[in-house]
């Protein structure tokens, strides 16, 4: 039975009402994501520095062996995984993404004969995993759309103490690394050990550029040794890395609720179109049955 215009226009009422809301919502995540892109930019050259001079002082120490943090297990038989996701929805792909490439990295080492326990950042991350039969053995929530240093300090501390208990003998991160805001791409990262670490594999050309200029400034020199430098730097680059993962992850994060909500917004724009289209054809149907009962009724009396 065809709707009366009566609701179709209850029906144009209630998307309008969602349109506003979904441009609402559009407008306040781009402006956290400026901020949260500012945040990044600002956080770059301290992380730059400490991934340098974290590679520096392993490749001029030989004592890696001797700082328990550093002491490479004899053999991985569990890997922790760390995924980094949102506290909320209505961002389109973006959580599922990265809890997706968590559990198929997860699925990789248990083929190999690897244990596998997880590490929840978000709400959004632990149900997904607790829903899928996989709950995190710890989760760290309510800070997604504003991490603090703190907040990442508090993670690294839990990771490092797994490691260092044998509760892990290998840590990995995966999030959603912000490239623009229409564009996240998931990244996955070694943590510990240093030996299997990122910041211990191929510089990417700026780096390799950054040190280079670095190096003609200044050639480092340990007294006595690298190894105190390197036991200080090793938690402070594991709290930079998850601070760097948390960041990037809430700038992907405010990108991909932008772009979900202007593509809603359109969506309801169409909506309301073709909506106002069927009102109008219905209101035209209603004008013609009445003319033709009032000719029927004319030519009845005549």
């Amino acid at each position: 039975m065809p709707e009366s215009p009566r609701d179709v226009r209850t029906r144009i009422k209630a998307v309008t009402n969602i349109e506003k809301i979904t441009r609402a919502m559009a407008m306040v995540a781009a402006a956290r994501l400026r901020r949260a892109v500012q945040r990044i930019e600002a956080l770059r050259p301290y992380a730059s520095a400490i991934r340098r001079m974290t590679r520096q002082a392993a490749q001029a120490s030989g004592a890696i062996g001797r700082v328990p943090i550093l002491q490479e297990h004899a053999e991985v038989r569990t890997v922790g995984l760390l995924i980094v996701a949102g506290d909320r929805g209505l961002a389109g792909a973006f959580n599922s993404n990265v809890v997706r490439a968590g559990i198929a990295a997860g699925r990789e080492h248990e083929t190999a004969g690897r244990r596998v326990v997880y590490f929840a950042s978000g709400r959004r991350a632990a149900s997904s995993l607790t829903f899928r039969g996989l709950a995190p053995v710890d989760s760290f929530t309510g800070f997604t759309d504003r991490p603090n240093y703190t907040d990442a300090r508090r993670i690294a501390e839990r990771l490092m103490a797994a490691y260092l208990d044998q509760e892990v003998d290998q840590v990995e991160i995966f999030y959603n690394g912000y490239a623009s805001a229409i564009s996240q791409v998931v990244r996955r990262e070694t943590l510990l050990p240093l030996q299997r670490a990122t910041v211990l594999e191929e510089e990417s050309p700026e780096e390799a550029a950054s040190d280079a200029t670095q190096q003609r400034r200044i050639s480092p020199e340990y007294e006595p040794d690298a190894e105190p430098v390197l036991k200080r730097l090793v938690p402070d680059y594991v709290e930079v890395s998850i601070y760097r993962a948390l960041l990037e992850s809430t700038a992907s994060e405010h990108g991909a609720r932008m772009t979900a909500m202007r593509k809603a917004s359109d969506n309801a724009s169409e909506l309301m179109q073709d909506l106002t289209l069927q009102m109008n054809r219905a209101r035209q149907a209603e004008i013609t049955q009445e003319i033709m009962e009032v000719v029927a009724g004319a030519e009845g009396l005549g």
